[in-house]
Formats: C-alpha cells, sequence, structure tokens
C-alpha cells in the first residue's frame, strides 16, 4: 500500500469553501479583486515600484503622486466576447485597478518618473539629497 504524505494547511477547506461560495454566487470578482502583481524596492539613489500590467496600454495607466502616497490606476475597454471565443477561465487582470504606495519621507516626491516597456510599469521616486555635515569656519567680531 502506498501513501502519500501531504502537509495539512488549516485554510485548505477554507479556501476551498470559498470558491464553492464563490461559483454559488457568481461572485468570483466581488470577493477578492485581481490586482497587478508589484515589486517595491530602493536602490542607492531611488525607490521603485514595479507593476506587471500585462494587457494595458500606456494610455490607460495613470500614476498621481500626493503627500508621498502613489496612486496607480488602469482602465481598459473589456473585451468583447463573441461567438467564437466564450470564456471558461479567466484570470487575466480585470478591466479596471487602482493601487496606493506609501512613500518615505525621504521620496522626492515633485521628481517621481514612470517608464512603461513589456507590460511592466516603472515608477521611480529619487531620494532627496541629504545636508552635509560642514564646518563652519568662526569669524572674529
Amino acid at each position: 500500500m502506498a501513501s502519500t504524505l501531504v502537509r495539512w494547511s488549516p485554510f485548505q477547506e477554507l479556501e476551498t469553501l470559498e470558491r464553492r461560495m464563490r461559483r454559488l454566487l457568481g461572485m468570483g470578482e466581488l470577493l477578492s479583486p485581481v490586482l497587478p502583481a508589484a515589486d517595491v524596492y530602493e536602490t542607492d539613489d531611488e525607490y521603485v515600484v514595479e507593476l506587471e500590467v500585462p494587457g494595458f496600454a500606456e494610455k490607460e495607466l495613470t500614476v498621481d503622486v500626493s503627500d508621498h502616497t502613489l496612486a496607480v490606476k488602469g482602465t481598459r475597454e473589456a473585451e468583447q466576447e463573441t461567438k467564437e471565443k466564450t470564456f471558461l477561465l479567466q484570470e487575466r487582470l480585470e478591466k479596471a485597478f487602482e493601487r496606493r504606495f506609501a512613500l518615505p519621507e525621504e521620496a522626492d516626491t515633485e521628481h517621481v518618473e514612470a517608464s512603461f516597456a513589456d507590460g511592466v510599469l516603472k515608477i521611480a521616486a529619487p531620494k532627496k539629497a541629504q545636508a552635509k555635515p560642514r564646518t563652519v569656519p568662526i569669524r572674529k567680531s
């Protein structure tokens, strides 16, 4: 008799229940909206946010900065089903999304730049120049 060792997870049963509820209620999108995957990191010179947004065109994306909060929005036209295509499974990003990221106080929000290539939106906020300590000469009065 062969046996298989499977790691038990207390959440596995909840995930199964959630999938069943989604199917039953027809509310897949409402229970957990799909958001683009993001990487957030810093280098010596800047803070960077990269979002995977396949299927979106550059003109369908907006980046706003307000009070050290970075807001990224995407809106695209819904793909029309045709007689030749009926979705059996659809896991791509929604037709609209919004993600917000808090930028550190050291980020220079006046000089944020964004670029878009190969389905990846890259947003870079340079770090503010730190005031360097200096010696102040003392004059005779």
